[in-house]
């Protein structure tokens, strides 16, 4: 048998030995197996539950008489909630039971999902999808730190690619599941919410197989004001980006002061946060060279795949006139070359303990994917597209998780909640920002498009104003050109949207080519910060 070795800062050996520390056995095997099929079918409902809504939301928001920028905020609120709440949860990981931690934020996330079935309009609908967010922040940093507080980095590869695999089947089902239960007239879209709850309930039962797993670091001190300052600057912020354009100009005074307010609280939660004790976010993991060149790209690569997906949704639909369901079908391509190179990248990075390879194509595969996107009209053949998306996605599956695998391999134990909680936390930034900037430039784009073809042949229709494109199309009976135009100005302003993003797989593949090349730890925790 390996000889055991022991990490001063765990306090604990090598998953695997049959010794004892101080404190307590080595946990079975067969508990940290059922924990990590309970970690799997947590994360599994959490992104079914932003896929499912992917094809089923242009139904939605015609149900409730919603408008293109409410459209983009359904997606952004969850994911701006997620966000503010990640480092919380991941610093409260680093303090108190972290089997505890992740039963609490799946029993939010099914909360949130039964009331958010119930919501009669748009409004309510955006705020209680915000109470979904708050689990599936919490689940987006102890799914990973769990896993990270079990088993090592070089053999915590693997665990990554099936981890991607189970994330990839649920985005590959969660649009043609969600485009299935809006087209069946017995269930509606309502249950796009509702099923995810009996999920939730199974891995709340398996969760409770959780090994015990030491909490390193002792309660110091904590920043609330610190928590309440960040948490205020990014929901500022990220309102901004949402309302910039629609209720007032971009160089305007309200604009700056909505802007300002954000920066200026930043400001603030830095300088509080910097003097704190016992920080949420501790400023000298970011400072680390790996770990800032490995949230710059993971902030990259997930403005990519939100934007991606919600966009493709209405690409499909408004533009092409495609069913939800069928819709779902049409962005299986990518879904499946996310899968793969999940899957393969994996298992091969546990194989070598190399990574760099994998992240650097990566990186360069999606960039020309997004970029290939971006060429796109209402005419773009179907096998071009698919060929695009398939480019994307491969991309997007082999740096994934890998980003998050690195990061937490250059932590200490001390940090591992904190680092991870950083990770997802700029990951869900990136998603909300995406969303949402991104919905912001679709919408400005499409009305200007629309409208300059109104001008330009005012005998194809009455037009009602900015901002009600999407509801107007689906609600009235428009004629067939002005339908026409209205599909190409929503096919120019998607378009846009993949060009902005190209710029950001871009950046990725820029961040990617400094991390510095070290071969992943085999043991769990780590004794000093590493040579950077």
């Amino acid at each position: 048998m390996e000889a055991c070795r022991e990490d001063p800062s765990l306090k604990s050996v090598k998953p695997g030995c049959h010794t004892r520390t101080r404190r307590r056995s080595i946990p079975t095997h067969r508990r940290v197996l059922l924990t990590t099929i309970g970690l799997f079918i947590a994360i599994f409902m959490a992104t079914l539950s932003g896929a499912i809504i992917v094809n089923a939301l242009p139904r939605i928001i015609e149900d409730l008489d919603g408008t293109q920028r409410q459209y983009s905020w359904v997606f952004a609120a969850p994911l701006v909630t997620a966000t503010v709440a990640t480092t919380v949860w991941g610093r409260l990981a680093d303090r108190t039971s972290k089997k505890r931690l992740a039963q609490a934020s799946v029993l939010i996330f099914i909360l949130g999902s039964i009331l958010t079935g119930l919501a009669k309009n748009t409004e309510v609908l955006i705020g209680l999808r915000g109470i979904q967010g708050v689990g599936v922040g919490g689940l987006l940093s102890l799914v990973h730190i769990v896993m990270a507080s079990m088993i090592p980095s070089r053999e915590r590869g693997r665990y990554m690619g099936y981890l991607g695999v189970v994330t990839a089947l649920a985005i590959v089902a969660g649009p043609l599941l969600g485009g299935i239960i809006v087209d069946t007239p017995v269930l509606g879209w309502r249950w796009c919410f509702w099923i995810g709850v009996p999920v939730g309930v199974v891995a709340l039962l398996l969760l409770e197989c959780m090994p015990p797993l030491r909490t390193p670091v002792s309660h110091t001190g904590n920043s609330v004001l610190g928590a309440i300052l960040l948490l205020s600057s990014i929901s500022t912020l990220l309102v901004w980006v949402t309302l910039v354009g629609d209720l007032f100009e971009w160089s305007s005074w309200p604009s700056a002061t909505v802007a300002g307010g954000g920066i200026a609280l930043a400001i603030l939660a830095w300088l509080v946060e910097r003097g704190s004790t016992d920080p949420v976010v501790p400023l000298r993991i970011i400072r680390k060279r790996t770990m800032a060149l490995a949230i710059t790209a993971s902030m990259a690569v997930a403005i990519v795949t939100m934007s991606t997906l919600v966009h493709a949704a209405q690409y499909f639909q408004i533009t092409r006139g495609y069913t939800p369901t069928q819709s779902g079908a049409l962005v299986v391509p990518m879904m499946l070359g996310l899968m793969c190179a999940m899957f393969v990248s994996g298992h091969m990075v546990t194989r070598t303990g190399r990574w760099k390879g994998h992240l650097i194509v990566g990186t360069a595969l999606a960039t020309v994917g997004i970029a290939l996107l971006g060429t796109i009209n209402q005419a773009t053949s179907l096998v071009h597209l698919g060929i695009y998306m398939s480019l994307l996605g491969s991309g997007l599956g082999a740096c994934t998780q890998n980003l998050i695998l690195v990061a937490q391999d250059s932590l200490m134990y001390r940090d591992l909640g904190a680092g991870t909680s950083i990770m997802a936390f700029f990951q869900s930034l990136g998603s909300a920002a995406g969303v949402t900037f991104l919905g912001t430039l679709l919408a400005l784009k499409s009305e200007q498009v629309f409208a300059d073809g109104m001008a330009a042949h005012p005998g194809t229709g009455e037009w009602i104003g900015e901002g009600e494109i999407l509801s107007w199309i689906q609600t009235r009976p428009v004629p067939g050109p002005t339908r026409d135009l209205a599909e190409r100005a929503y096919g120019e302003a998607i378009a846009l949207t993949f060009h902005v993003s190209a710029g950001a797989a871009l950046a990725a593949f820029v961040a990617v080519l400094f991390l510095p090349a070290v071969s992943l730890r085999t043991t769990v925790g780590r004794v000093e910060a590493p040579n950077e």
